[in-house]
């Protein structure tokens, strides 16, 4: 085209007047030269309207690049917010949504200069910020234009909606110890407190930095998290189970009807067998001149029947001999004997209609007037020994929701006190070498001397325990959860059986079943997400010899059907009961319970990682991790989003 026009105006440059006319009237009537002028002149407005479209796609795709790096690091700084309490961002915070911003919008980007972003903490602990960034203009700038500055606002908070936590906690014994003690134990002395109720309790005294302490502070900062997330209409609740060996749910049971509970149950006791000698028999005196029948009204028992409240009694028998000359009368010498009980330990069936409503009774299987008052631990409905189960037809232990209605679906009030070993499957007759009470085994190995359960040395070793009582889902405060995980009897005892965990925080949380009503959705809302968070510090343990949620497996056999096992273990006993926790497991996700695990210095095994939802199994290698891990799950439940 410049050629062209170059060569026009050589021409018109050459050209001489004429009698037709000037140069101008010749111009006009030039086509060629006319469209060529118009063409230049339109170049100029043509520039302007195509710079402009040019600088103003560059702004608008700056602008968009700045709102996502802002959206990310507004996201990122909320994500990652440590303290909701302080009036500004946190540090953490603070860093991690200037490296996402930073990732996001690369600094150069479009010939942008200036480029700045400010993240800060809302009065409604969320995270808001601003973003700014100088943008060069191009051919627009030929026209006069300088740069221009954009600036973007964003903000991220988290929503929580209408949900029911359940939290099933491992605080068996070696939660008294540090991470740092591994697996083996920290050999920690067994101590007293008191229990709630007034009656006196065991567990491991703590260390310095325990586990169960990491436990306690990660579960408040879980509650810490999701409380600064919710907004007033949002309604959360929480639930506790606390297990060991066996749970204690026995009064959460009764609140509903004292009927799902047995009137009565057989324990692996004992009954009175007779007297035994109580040491040697000793001379007493000799009446003269007495008839043979008077010489027998001497003899009897004190008591006639039963024993003293220190549990002994005295015989005495007579020798009547006739006087020389005469066979009416003769000397009656007497003797005595001091007795005490002896015991044939077997199975003995006891009524437990008061018992299970937390009356102080008498206790059956002493002498000495001793009472017992139940802690609210249960023995679990009926079961079937295997490791395999119909996950659409599962006994009565593993349903989460079967109403009670006969005693084969009721559970039964464990009751430590009447329990015995008796040192072989078959029973045993034994009157014992203890005073106090007579007829119990003082030897401090419990396994083969007859003990009750309740005994300071099976407490000690774990052969028996009962635990906090659960809490049933409620909406709960801060202080609440705090007096939960404070309290005096929110200690380490026992050992661990995952079934139990996951079969009562299932059975709390279950929609359709006993506690239906906890977990229904408030009026005219949607029905609450629900969540089992599930924390164990070792892996399964169960003993043939340990009286728990099945009783004593040795002699019991509702589990396994190995036998009476002498060592106290039996191969198939462990892949039955994580047969048990696996079932529990799926019952729960199949009401849709999110399950989420974590492993407190505790390898996650197979089966643990089974268990969880996908994508929900945490390893936590001390208490600074189990924390992590508890702050994590927090924030999953709660739904980040930008807001503006």
């Amino acid at each position: 085209m410049n050629r062209l026009l170059f060569k026009q105006l050589r021409r018109l440059r050459g050209a001489r007047p004429t009698a037709r006319g000037g140069l101008l009237p010749r111009l006009r009537r030039d086509r060629a030269g006319n469209t060529l002028a118009i063409m230049a002149i339109a170049l100029i407005p043509l520039l302007f309207i195509a710079g402009s479209a040019v600088d103003t796609a560059r702004l608008y795709m700056v602008k968009t690049r700045l709102q996502q790096a802002c959206d990310a690091g507004a996201l990122a700084g909320r994500r990652f917010m440590v303290s909701t309490s302080a009036a500004t961002l946190d540090s953490t915070a603070t860093a991690q949504a200037n490296a996402f911003f930073a990732n996001n919008f690369k600094v150069g980007l479009f010939g942008t200069s200036a480029v700045s972003f400010t993240p800060s903490k809302t009065s409604e602990n969320q995270v808001a910020g601003t973003a700014s960034a100088t943008v060069p203009l191009t051919l627009t700038a030929m026209m006069g234009y300088g740069s221009q500055t954009l600036t973007v606002d964003c903000e991220a908070r988290y929503d929580v909606a209408d949900t029911d936590i359940m939290f099933v906690l491992d605080t068996t014994g070696s939660m008294a110890c540090t991470t740092a003690d591994g697996t083996g134990g920290c050999s920690q002395p067994i101590v007293t407190y008191t229990r709630p109720d007034g009656t006196t309790g065991y567990y491991v005294q703590e260390k310095s930095g325990s586990k169960i302490s990491g436990l306690r502070q990660a579960v408040l900062n879980f509650y810490d998290t999701l409380a600064a997330a919710v907004d007033p209409t949002t309604h959360l609740r929480y639930g506790f189970v606390t297990y060991t060996s066996t749970v204690n749910a026995g009064y959460a049971v009764t609140a509903l009807s004292p009927s799902y509970i047995v009137n009565s149950w057989t324990y692996n006791s004992r009954s009175l067998a007779g007297d035994a000698n109580n040491g040697a028999s000793s001379s007493g005196p000799t009446y003269v001149n007495k008839t043979q029948s008077q010489c027998s009204a001497y003899a009897g028992r004190s008591p006639a029947t039963g024993y003293t409240t220190s549990g002994s009694a005295t015989v005495t028998s007579v020798s009547w001999t006739p006087n020389n000359g005469s066979s009416a009368v003769g000397s009656c010498a007497l003797t005595t004997q001091p007795v005490k009980p002896s015991w044939t330990y077997q199975k003995v069936t006891f009524d437990t209609s008061q018992y299970k409503l937390g009356n102080t009774v008498t206790d059956p299987s002493k002498i000495s007037g001793a009472t017992s008052k139940w802690q609210g631990c249960l023995e679990e409905r009926d079961t079937t020994a295997t490791a395999s189960f119909d996950y659409s037809n599962l006994p009565p232990d593993l349903d989460p929701d079967l109403v009670p209605t006969n005693d084969a679906t009721r559970w039964r009030p464990m009751w430590p006190d009447v329990v015995y070993y008796r040192g072989g499957y078959s029973s045993h007759t034994y009157s014992g070498n203890s005073a106090n009470p007579y007829g119990d085994g003082t030897s401090g190995y419990t396994l083969d001397y007859y003990t009750p359960l309740n005994a300071y040395q099976n407490i000690a070793y774990g052969w028996v325990s009962c635990g906090k009582p659960v809490q049933r889902l409620k909406v709960m405060t801060h202080q609440d959860i705090s007096d939960y995980v404070n309290a005096s009897d929110f200690v380490p005892q026992g050992g661990t059986y995952h079934d139990t965990g996951m079969i009562w925080g299932t059975r709390l949380l279950s929609p359709t079943g006993l506690f239906a009503a906890d977990t229904a959705p408030w009026p005219g809302r949607n029905p609450p997400k629900r969540y089992i968070v599930f924390m164990t510090d070792g892996d399964m343990a169960p003993s043939m010899c340990l009286y728990g949620m099945y009783g004593i497996e040795n002699y019991d056999q509702r589990v396994t059907t190995a036998g009476y096992q002498s060592d106290c273990s039996d191969s198939s006993q462990q892949a039955n009961h994580y047969a048990r926790f696996l079932a529990e497991c799926t019952a729960a996700k199949a009401r849709n319970i999110s399950v989420f695990i974590i492993g407190f210095g505790q390898t996650l095994t197979s089966q643990l990682t089974s268990c969880a939802s996908p994508g929900q199994a945490f390893y936590a290698a001390d208490n600074a991790s189990l924390n992590a891990a508890f702050q994590t799950i927090a924030k999953r439940v709660a739904m980040l989003r930008i807001t503006k």
